[in-house]
C-alpha cells in the first residue's frame, strides 16, 4: 500500500510539474531570484546613480509639482523609487517563472514576494526565496485541478505564501542578517584570510550555475566582505575573457567580461584545470581589495556578486563614494567616512582590483599553462556565432 501511495504521489507530482531536485530549487530558483533582483534593486541602483550624478540626466523633470510620491520630480530618481519598491515581488516572480510554474501561480507570487520581503527585513531576499518555493509548491498542487482555477490557484498560492511568510520570514531574515554581519565582522578582523576565502568562493560560485548575486543579496554582504566578493567575481569574468582571447576575440571578451563567465561551464566540466587561472587570480585579488585598497561595497549588496557584469560591481563602489551617507550601510557598520576620505586610493583600487589584476592574472597564468600543455588550442572556445 505504501509503495502504491508513493507511486500515485510521484505520478501526481509529475503531472503538476512539481520537482524536488536541487537543480530546480537551488539552481533554477536562485537564478530566477537573481534576475528579479537585477530587474528591480540593481537596475534601480544604476538608474538612481545616473539620475543623481550625470549632468543632463539629473535635470529631466517629469513632475513639475515635485510630488514626493515617487521621490520628487526627476524621472530617473522616480524610476529608482519604483524599482526599489517592487524588489520582493520581482524576486518572487523570477523564482516562480524559473521553476516552471503555471501563469496563475507566477502572477500570484507577486503578493507572496512582497509579504516575504517586508517580513524578512534586511534578510528579505533569503526569506523571499524559501517562502516563494513553498508557495509555488502549494500553487502547483491545485493548479488546473478544478473548474474554478482562476480563483482556487491564486487563492491557495497567495494565502499559503503569506502564511509561510509570517511563520518563517522573520527568523530567516534574522538568521541571514546575523550570518552576513558575522562574515563582515570576520572580514574586518581578518581581512587577509577572509579576503582570500570570500574572493575565492564567490568567484567560483559566480561561474557555476548558481547565483552569486542572489547569495550576496541574501546575506547582505557589504563593506570589506562585499569588496572581496567583487574581487573574486571580477577575477573570473575578466580573467576568463582575457585568457580565452585567442579563441573568442572581441565577442568573447565582451560576453564574458561584461556578461558572465558562466559561458565557460561546458569547457570547465570537460576540463576542470581550465579554472586554474581565474581561481589563482581571485586568491590574490581578494586580499589586495581588503588589505591594500580597503575597498568596500557601499552600494546594494547584490552588486557584490555581479563583478563586472554590466559594470555593476564598480558601480556599487562608486555610489558609496559619491553618496556616503547611505542609511542601510551605516546600520551595517560600513566605514563610509573612510570610503569617502581617500578618492585617489579608491579609484586606483577600483581599476586595479576590477580590471588590472584579473586581466594580468588571467593572461599570464593561462599563457604559462598553454606553454606547459595544460591548455590546448580550442579548450576555451565558446563557439560564439558558430
Amino acid at each position: 500500500m505504501a509503495k502504491e501511495n508513493q507511486s500515485r504521489w510521484a505520478r501526481y507530482c509529475a503531472e503538476q510539474n512539481i520537482s524536488f531536485t536541487a537543480k530546480r530549487i537551488f539552481i533554477d530558483g536562485l537564478g530566477g531570484m537573481a534576475q528579479g533582483l537585477f530587474a528591480s534593486l540593481l537596475i534601480g541602483c544604476i538608474i538612481g546613480t545616473l539620475g543623481t550624478y550625470v549632468p543632463g540626466l539629473r535635470d529631466i523633470i517629469v513632475n513639475p509639482w515635485n510630488s514626493q510620491a515617487l521621490a520628487g520630480s526627476n524621472l530617473l530618481l522616480a524610476s529608482r523609487t519604483a524599482a526599489y519598491a517592487i524588489q520582493g515581488a520581482a524576486m518572487a516572480i523570477g523564482i516562480a517563472y524559473a521553476m516552471q510554474s503555471p501563469p496563475y501561480v507566477i502572477y500570484s507570487c507577486l503578493a507572496v514576494g512582497y509579504a516575504a520581503n517586508i517580513l524578512g527585513g534586511s534578510g528579505g531576499p533569503l526569506a523571499v526565496f524559501f517562502v516563494t518555493v513553498a508557495a509555488v509548491f502549494c500553487g502547483k498542487l491545485v493548479s488546473k485541478r478544478t473548474p474554478m482555477d482562476l480563483i482556487v490557484t491564486p487563492f491557495v498560492t497567495i494565502v499559503s505564501g503569506v502564511l509561510v511568510s509570517y511563520l518563517i520570514a522573520p527568523p530567516i531574515g534574522r538568521l541571514a542578517t546575523a550570518l552576513g554581519s558575522l562574515v563582515m565582522m570576520a572580514t574586518k578582523a581578518q581581512p587577509f584570510l577572509m579576503g582570500i576565502l570570500i574572493s575565492g568562493l564567490m568567484g567560483v560560485i559566480l561561474t557555476l550555475p548558481i547565483s552569486s548575486a542572489a547569495i550576496c543579496a541574501a546575506l547582505g554582504l557589504t563593506g570589506l566582505a562585499g569588496g572581496a566578493a567583487v574581487a573574486g567575481c571580477c577575477a573570473h569574468m575578466v580573467g576568463f575573457a582575457v585568457a580565452s582571447w585567442r579563441e573568442n576575440r572581441t565577442e568573447g571578451l565582451l560576453s564574458q567580461g561584461l556578461g558572465t563567465s558562466m559561458l565557460q561551464i561546458p569547457n570547465l566540466m570537460r576540463k576542470p584545470v581550465l579554472w586554474l587561472p581565474a581561481v589563482l587570480t581571485s586568491l590574490v585579488n581578494g586580499p589586495v581589495a581588503t588589505c591594500v585598497f580597503r575597498l568596500q561595497m557601499n552600494g546594494a549588496a547584490i552588486n557584490a556578486g555581479m563583478g563586472t557584469c554590466g559594470l555593476c560591481g564598480p558601480i556599487g563602489f562608486l555610489t558609496g563614494w559619491l553618496e556616503p551617507a547611505v542609511e542601510e550601510n551605516v546600520q551595517l557598520g560600513v566605514d563610509l567616512a573612510a570610503a569617502a576620505a581617500s578618492p585617489v586610493r579608491n579609484w586606483l583600487g577600483l581599476i586595479v582590483v576590477c580590471f588590472v589584476i584579473p586581466a594580468l592574472g588571467g593572461w599570464f597564468i593561462s599563457e604559462w599553462m598553454r606553454k606547459k600543455g595544460l591548455i590546448q588550442p580550442g579548450d576555451l572556445d565558446l563557439h560564439l556565432g558558430k
